[in-house]
């Protein structure tokens, strides 16, 4: 597993879904994972197992934070209320689902341009490849970076979080 540390990571604005600017450091000291997501798409179920680490883990300082995006397909052409409304009803999602951002190009969020700055297993860098591309942030620092095929209860992410939070 490749490791990257990305020290200013903590504190890159980004809007929550009712417009206010927050940062990583806004949801404490814990491991976050990172996750664009997407409601039109075939890794949708995730939504599910995201959920599961959320409620798996969140006591113990860990949260996921869900940035819907639409550059794949119009995977995710909905408003940021149907959005809501939709992992709310659909998933029972209980994390942040936060503003739509672009994850690649000229305009993409602050966060992910330099998210792209960590490798995956395979020692790769640069843009994300599809929905449901998972970034895990330690409270060290390290990032470590998941490809959409990599389902959020595989064995690795699950070490890096257990690995990562007090017991």
């Amino acid at each position: 597993m490749t490791e990257t540390t990305l020290t200013d990571l903590r504190d890159i604005p980004f809007q929550t879904a009712d417009g206010e600017q927050k940062s990583l450091a806004d949801f404490g000291d814990g491991v976050v994972l990172v996750v664009n997501v997407a409601s039109k798409c075939g890794l949708t179920p995730q939504y599910e197992q995201l959920e599961e680490l959320q409620r798996t883990y969140g006591e113990r300082g860990f949260t996921v934070l869900g940035f819907p995006c639409n550059q794949f397909m119009g995977q995710e052409p909905g408003s940021i209320e149907e959005i809501l409304d939709y992992c709310a009803v659909t998933w029972g999602v209980t994390f942040p689902i936060l503003d739509k951002v672009k994850v690649n190009g000229g305009k993409a969020a602050p966060l992910y341009k330099a998210l792209k700055k960590a490798r995956d297993a395979e020692g790769k860098k640069g843009p994300v490849m599809w929905n449901f591309e998972k970034f895990v942030l330690t409270p060290s620092g390290d990032v470590h970076r998941f490809r959409p095929s990599v389902k959020p209860d595989d064995p690795a992410i699950i070490e890096v979080i257990e690995r990562n939070l007090p017991a």
